[in-house]
């Protein structure tokens, strides 16, 4: 077996071990949240980062499209301005946890996404979305980090590479958008 035949091998593997019902409690969050006309969160760093502002893409323009009722979805990675102020006044743990603080409250959801589980910033932020009393779901690789112990609910990419574990989140969230998506659709 060649080096892309054992990736994709790697990858079906990290897919076929996700518990679909963890998926499944994810896509409710983000319908219930939708049906409230609550607010969706995201944030994450480096690859993550570009994960969670892909995702707000979907999350947001198609649900808007296919339903008349936005999903009113924000990264949080995605003002470099903003991000880099916090991070220069501040520190860069702190660049998430402000803008939860602003963002954030009862009956929204916020999403940390963090490969390895242990991004200080993410857990900042998590952290402050429970204090203000959102909703809090995590995406994390190997054993979950701090992540597993500080997100109310938790999606564990059990792998020690980091690329599949980024492809492995992605997967879910396009997942759950699409199964979101399907149930507005049906309803």
């Amino acid at each position: 077996m060649g080096f892309i035949s054992e990736y994709f091998a790697g990858l079906k593997r990290l897919v076929d071990e996700v518990n679909e019902q963890e998926v499944v409690r994810l896509v409710e969050r983000l319908e219930q949240v939708w049906r409230d006309g609550a607010h969706v969160l995201l944030m994450g760093n480096g690859g993550s980062a570009a994960t969670a502002s892909h995702i707000v893409n979907d999350f947001q323009k198609c649900i808007h499209l296919d339903s008349g009722k936005p999903l009113k979805a924000l990264c949080l990675s995605d003002c470099t301005p903003l991000l880099m102020a916090w991070a220069n006044d501040t520190e860069y743990a702190n660049v998430f946890a402000p803008q939860v603080e602003c963002w954030a409250g009862p009956g929204d959801l916020v999403i940390g996404i963090s490969g390895s589980g242990n991004s200080a910033n993410v857990i900042r932020g998590v952290e402050t979305a429970n204090a203000r009393g959102a909703h809090t779901f995590g995406l994390a690789g190997y054993r979950g980090g701090k992540l597993v112990h500080v997100a109310k609910e938790c999606i564990v990419v059990r792998s020690e590479n980091m690329q599949q574990i980024e492809d492995v989140h992605m997967i879910l969230l396009h997942t759950a958008f699409s199964a979101l998506r399907h149930r507005i659709r049906t309803a």
